[in-house]
C-alpha cells in the first residue's frame, strides 16, 4: 500500500499547502518516521518538497506546483465526503486509498466547491453496523477483497458448525449488510454461493487467476439470493387477525421486511378496524414466540398449532401473574 500512501501524502500536502509531520502521520495512520521516509521517496521521484524547521515549520510543496485530477462533477466530488465508516474501509484495506481519493478531490476543486464538500462531511455520516450488535470480526476480509479485485482463485478454510471445510473458490464480490460482511464466491462446480466473512478461518492464494462470469451483476445476484433465503427461512404460513394497534407494532414482532410484505397484501379492515394477514414465519415455535408480544391484539386463524401455542402462553401468563 506504499504507492497509495505516497499519493495520499502528496495530495494532502497540495490541499493543505503544508503540514507538520505529526499532523500527516495522524491523518495517514502511520508513524512520523514513515512520513519522513515517504517525503524522501517523493523528493527522489522529483516532487519539489521541502521541510521548514521550527514551531511554525512543517513539510511543504514548492509554491505553484500541483497535480490535477479531472473528470468529476461537483456532486460526484462531494459524495466522496459523505462519511463512510472508517472501520468499513479499513476492513477492506482501503483506509489510505480513501484518504488519497478525498485529497485528490479537494486538490482540484475551486474554493466554493471545496467548502461544499466540507459542509457535506460535517452534516452526513454513514455508520454501517446495526444497533446493539458486537462487531462481526472478519480478519481475512482484506485478503479476500484484494483477491476479488485481482481475480485470484483462493483456497479457503470455512467454519461450518464445529468443523472447518476447505474449498477452492473464485471470489466475485463482497456485500456489507447491517455491519456483517458476506462474500459471493463461485465454487469449482460453477455455483455462486454466499459465505459469511467472519467464518473464513484462513485463505491461501492458489497462484491461479479466474475469469469473471459474463454478465454477473453483484447487486442483482444479492437481491435474488436474499429473496431465496427468505423463502427457505420462512416456510411456515400463518394467518392472523390484527387490531389497528397490532398493525402498528407488527414490524417489531416479525421484522420490518416481513411485516411490510405481509401488510402490503392484506385485505381491507373490518368494522372494528382489524385486518387479516398471511405471513411466512420460520416455524410454529418461532411464530408463537414472535406473536406473543402482540398480546390480545392478535388472533391466530391458522394453523391450529400456532393458535393453540399462543393460547397456552396466554393462559400461563394469566396464571403466573394473577
Amino acid at each position: 500500500m506504499k504507492a497509495g500512501r505516497l499519493v495520499a501524502l502528496l495530495l494532502t500536502l497540495q490541499t493543505e499547502r503544508g503540514a507538520t509531520a505529526a499532523r500527516l502521520a495522524e491523518a495517514l495512520e502511520v508513524s512520523v518516521r514513515t512520513i519522513y521516509r515517504d517525503v524522501t521517496a517523493l523528493q527522489s521521484a522529483g516532487v519539489p518538497l521541502w521541510t521548514e524547521p521550527g514551531p511554525t515549520g512543517g513539510i511543504r510543496l514548492l509554491d505553484g506546483w500541483r497535480t490535477r485530477l479531472d473528470g468529476l462533477t461537483a456532486d460526484e466530488a462531494a459524495s466522496l465526503f459523505a462519511g463512510t465508516a472508517p472501520a468499513v474501509l479499513d476492513g477492506l484495506g482501503l483506509g489510505t486509498v480513501a484518504v488519497a481519493a478525498q485529497a485528490k478531490v479537494l486538490a482540484t476543486l475551486p474554493p466554493e466547491l471545496r467548502d461544499r464538500a466540507g459542509r457535506l462531511r460535517e452534516r452526513f455520516h454513514l455508520d454501517a453496523p446495526a444497533w446493539f450488535a458486537a462487531p462481526d470480526e472478519a480478519p481475512h476480509l482484506a485478503a479476500v477483497a484484494d483477491a476479488v479485485w485481482e481475480q485470484r482463485r483462493l483456497d479457503v478454510g470455512y467454519r461450518r458448525g464445529e468443523d472447518v471445510i476447505r474449498r477452492v473458490l473464485d471470489p466475485l464480490g463482497l456485500v456489507l449488510k447491517a455491519g456483517v460482511w458476506y462474500l459471493a464466491m463461485r465454487s469449482e462446480k460453477g455455483r455462486v454461493l454466499t459465505y459469511r466473512a467472519s467464518r473464513v478461518t484462513d485463505v491461501a492464494d492458489t497462484g491461479e487467476r479466474f475469469e469473471r462470469p459474463g454478465g454477473f451483476d453483484l447487486a442483482a445476484w444479492w437481491a435474488t439470493s436474499q429473496a431465496q433465503f427468505d423463502e427457505v427461512m420462512q416456510p411456515q404460513p400463518v394467518r392472523v387477525r390484527l387490531s389497528p394497534r397490532a398493525v402498528s407494532r407488527f414490524d417489531a414482532a416479525v421484522g420490518p421486511l416481513t411485516a411490510r410484505r405481509a401488510l402490503a397484501e392484506c385485505g381491507p379492515p373490518d368494522g372494528e378496524g382489524w385486518v387479516e394477514v398471511e405471513v411466512g414465519l420460520e416455524s410454529v415455535a418461532i411464530a408463537v414466540h414472535q406473536l406473543t408480544c402482540l398480546g390480545g391484539e392478535v388472533e391466530v386463524l391458522a394453523p391450529p398449532e400456532v393458535r393453540a401455542g399462543l393460547a397456552a402462553v396466554g393462559a400461563a401468563m394469566a396464571a403466573r401473574n394473577a
